[in-house]
């Protein structure tokens, strides 16, 4: 396969059977061959991606001292900001040429998982920052929450399966900057060649050139969205649970060419994750004579873990 499929999440939601079937499989066989789709008719209108690109950028244009004020010590990164060339994709030595910052989950004060889960941060410079990642936020577990249950009929469970796994689940808003390059990178990329965590991705801002992704004979191929299509992606978490029927596709955000170095590029992944107790065993229906059991028993918290390990965000 050498172009991401696109797909339309106005289907599934149709009160056409056969509509939402056409997802249904279009969406199962694209994730088979290649883990991502470009997906048009989600819940993001063009009013909220608009200010929220804004506030990103007015956040990422504050001077260093103001953005390290927002920089945690001790929760590996789950909330607020992380600086330039901090994470380091598994397996390699030079950190990704980028910032970020992120926005957590929002549980109430009775919630089981208010003491799991870091207090989102509340930048003082910015009144809108936080209302408008929010709501962002939101809207995107929104969108992941249909594209599952297209997923879970397409495994053949129930439809509503992955419901209560991310209902208060440990998902992450990811705005990214990566900022000019003013010299030589001296092998380091924007985001060196890595899978996704997660159960799946939502990335907002791959309309540009940037983003490649690894099909199965090996080839990276340009993944760029139209201006009204999300571009979503199996993780590592689905990948594993499904028993690598629903392929983690490796993925990289390459330097841009040397005359446009001076330009910043902005992108924002919405990371879906279950709550941490989610089991990620194979399921049975995804093991047989055929399609051995791959990988060994754990829950997304145990693996999550183990993976900012790797990560270089928390430190053994």
């Amino acid at each position: 396969m050498d172009k991401i499929p696109s797909v339309d999440l106005r289907d599934f939601l149709s009160d056409n059977p056969e509509r939402k079937q056409k997802f249904v499989n279009e969406i199962g066989k694209a994730y088979e061959e290649i883990g991502f789709v470009a997906l048009k008719g989600h819940f993001l209108d063009d009013k909220l991606v608009s200010e929220l690109y804004g506030e990103v950028k007015n956040f990422f244009d504050l001077p260093v001292e103001t953005k390290q004020k927002y920089e945690i010590p001790g929760i590996g990164g789950q909330r607020g900001y992380v600086g330039f060339g901090k994470e380091t994709a598994k397996g390699f030595k030079k950190g990704d040429l980028k910032e970020f910052w992120h926005f957590g989950q929002y549980v109430s004060d009775d919630s089981k998982y208010k003491s799991e889960y870091p207090d989102n941060v509340i930048v003082e410079e910015l009144p809108k920052f936080n209302e408008v990642g929010k709501e962002t936020y939101q809207m995107l577990e929104k969108t992941g929450k249909y594209v599952l249950r297209a997923l879970a009929l397409y495994l053949g469970l129930d439809e509503f399966y992955f419901d209560d796994k991310i209902a208060e689940g440990n998902s992450i808003l990811r705005p990214i900057h990566y900022p000019p390059i003013t010299e030589e990178p001296d092998d380091a990329v924007r985001a060196a060649a890595h899978g996704d965590i997660n159960l799946i991705t939502l990335l907002m801002g791959s309309q540009g050139k940037g983003l490649q992704v690894q099909n199965h004979k090996g080839e990276w191929i340009d993944a760029i969205a139209e201006p009204d299509e999300l571009m979503i992606n199996v993780g590592d978490m689905l990948s594993r649970h499904t028993n690598n029927k629903l392929k983690s596709t490796i993925h990289r955000v390459v330097n841009p060419p040397r005359e446009s170095w001076g330009t910043s590029r902005y992108s924002i992944p919405f990371f879906m994750h279950p709550v941490s107790e989610m089991s990620l065993n194979a399921l049975e229906n995804c093991v047989d004579e055929n399609h051995p059991k791959l990988y060994e028993d754990t829950t997304a918290g145990e693996f999550l873990h183990e993976r900012l390990i790797e990560l270089g965000l928390i430190k053994k």
